[in-house]
């Protein structure tokens, strides 16, 4: 079984020196450039910080997850993974499946953005309380983190699916218009960020109406709340009667988020921590407009989207949530990939991981 929660407050570390990393690098990344940028940006810093470094190049999907499941990791102080998000997604379930999960998962993780969305990348930093950049600055400033070598703990969310799956999500899992826009851009991922105005735009035009039931436990706690020995029973038993089940179930997009970034240039949960016990819950009611969906999104790039006090968009903090579609129509989406659409679960699991930090 896994631990709900873990010590109740943060403990910080410092990565030793030497230092040992295991760089997980997908060179088809965003837009292709990760090997060439790892290589003329980030090795010599690492030098630098005398952080010695073993490049694992992926060559297929789920060769991280197979390499880090299998692998002796010993050897190594730190986990870098030099991609998007999807491959970090990829080492969290690859060291969940472990026998030895407990004690590989005290081995820092750290993201070093390379990918389209960069999500982690953007939050750490933010979290770390530097300015917002991209690109290669963001590379920079991730680097210069994992080169103080400060780390620790981060939350995990479990997801169960009806299907029988159990998942562990570091960023946020979704349904409907943000997972549309995710996946549907997917073909112009060598644009870099670029593709997610495209496909932003492309979504709006054909904007989806999505039928399904959303539950919740009664009594949200204020972010910073421990969860509970177990607040999920069986997707096939009803939710427990002191949940909230949404009135609404005609929807335009479900998000569940727990860091502060869905993407580089998006703002989603400014309150968002690192350990903060919270599923920052966002669902956006059907009914809304083109434009004022544009206007959420735009928002969004200064976190100030709540202030628009949109009539349409609720924003919930909670520790679980259920979500029932009605039909398999949709994309779903974790971690920034792609699920079948099905009945879904989640819970925060405090502390279950750590990572390179800054601070």
């Amino acid at each position: 079984t896994f631990p709900v929660s873990a010590c109740p407050r943060a403990h910080y570390g410092v990565l030793p020196r030497p230092c040992r990393a295991l760089v997980l690098l997908n060179p088809q990344s965003g837009a292709g450039r990760a090997l060439e940028d790892f290589q003329a940006v980030v090795q010599p810093m690492l030098a630098e910080a005398d952080i010695a470094t073993t490049v694992f190049v992926t060559e297929r999907p789920h060769h991280a997850h197979e390499k880090v499941r299998d692998e002796d990791l010993s050897q190594w102080d730190t986990l870098v993974v030099m991609a998007g998000d999807g491959l970090l997604y990829e080492v969290v379930n690859g060291l969940m499946e472990r026998l030895d999960w407990e004690d590989t998962m005290k081995k820092p993780l750290c993201i070093l953005p390379g990918g389209s969305g960069n999500a982690l990348a953007a939050s750490i930093n933010h979290y770390a309380g530097n300015d917002h950049v991209a690109k290669k600055k963001l590379l920079t400033n991730c680097t210069f983190i994992l080169c103080k070598g400060l780390h620790t703990q981060m939350d995990l969310v479990s997801l169960s699916t009806a299907s029988g799956k159990r998942l562990f999500s570091f960023l946020g899992f979704g349904w409907g218009f943000i997972s549309d826009v995710d996946i549907d851009s997917e073909k112009y991922r060598r644009l870099g960020n670029a593709r997610f105005t495209l496909g932003t735009l492309q979504c709006l035009a054909k904007l989806r109406v999505y039928q399904g039931r959303l539950a919740l436990p009664a009594g949200t706690d204020a972010p910073g709340a421990l969860p509970s020995d177990s607040l999920l029973v069986p997707l096939c038993q009803p939710v427990p009667p002191h949940w909230t089940v949404v009135p609404e179930e005609e929807f335009v997009s479900v998000y569940a988020i727990y860091q502060s970034h869905l993407g580089t240039n998006l703002l989603m949960a400014p309150a968002a921590q690192l350990h903060d016990g919270c599923i920052h819950l966002f669902y956006l009611k059907a009914g809304i407009s083109r434009v004022a969906l544009l206007k959420i999104f735009l928002a969004m790039a200064r976190g100030t989207h709540l202030d628009l006090n949109c009539p349409h968009l609720h924003y919930v903090p909670v520790r679980a949530f259920r979500l029932e579609p009605r039909a398999a129509a949709g994309i779903m989406t974790v971690d920034g990939e792609a699920l079948a659409c099905e009945p879904v679960q989640g819970q925060i699991h405090a502390r279950l991981c750590r990572v390179l930090s800054g601070s």
